[in-house]
């Protein structure tokens, strides 16, 4: 299994980088994967900020700590939170969606048709979707970075009674480079890791109605596992430096 999607991965990205190209269906899944996904990642990177800064106010507070929260908002939605939450998001929206698509088009043949046109698959189907993750998905987590942070921000100015000016003063202080360029690759990594395994499962698929069915949910809960490893792995290698 694990080598199979590892070949499989290899392959999509091969044909990322030899022609033909097909920058309709890339246009296409950049306005799916990136912008149509946008509302949902701004709404759950708000909310988290605004608890996670409510949560940090009331821990602190038993300690007489809470002036940190400025500081632990920042680096918890930059570091940890913005990336893994935007992560699951897509593999929520967009992993099932491409997983769904593809399986069905395998089940009604239409991959078969491809072929007999010759078109590859894999560069019609795969590269492009995985390209356009790749590039759309570390925006997407810099965009929820920042609307977390504001979330935090807004919640701590207007119902925990931090000064303005103080709590965007230590926000800025606190974060270092390699917080938000560790943000960013995980978006990149993310995002691949949610569009290959959608492509993956999709292209997978058992006949009929069960097989686009059990391909959707199987390529959601892998991308979100991976998703999960893969920062585990990461925060390690970033942050033991």
């Amino acid at each position: 299994m694990i080598g199979r999607v590892a070949l499989f991965t290899v392959s999509a990205f091969t044909h990322m980088l030899r022609p033909p190209y097909y920058p309709r269906e890339l246009a296409l899944s950049l306005l799916q994967i990136g912008w149509l996904s946008l509302p949902v990642v701004a709404l759950t990177a708000v909310f988290t900020g605004g608890a996670l800064a409510l949560q940090i106010y009331a821990g602190g507070a038993r300690f007489n700590a809470e002036a940190v929260v400025p500081q632990i908002v920042a680096i918890g939605m930059v570091r940890e939170l913005g990336p893994v939450l935007v992560g699951l998001m897509i593999a929520a929206r967009v992993t099932s969606s491409i997983a769904a698509e593809i399986a069905t088009m395998k089940v009604t043949e239409q991959i078969d048709a491809l072929v007999t046109l010759s078109t590859n698959p894999m560069q019609y189907l795969v590269a492009p979707r995985v390209l356009a993750a790749l590039l759309t998905v570390p925006v997407l987590v810099g965009i929820g970075d920042i609307i977390g942070i504001a979330g935090g921000y807004t919640v701590s100015v207007h119902n925990l009674g931090f000064n303005s000016a103080a709590y965007l003063k230590n926000t800025v202080d606190f974060l270092e480079p390699l917080d938000l360029i560790s943000s960013l690759v995980k978006g990149a990594f993310f995002g691949v890791i949610a569009a290959t395994m959608g492509c993956y499962y999709g292209m997978q698929s058992g006949r009929g109605a069960q097989g686009v069915g059990s391909a959707t949910k199987s390529s959601v809960e892998a991308a979100a596992v991976l998703i999960l490893a893969t920062n585990f792995v990461l925060t390690g290698v970033f942050f033991s430096l």
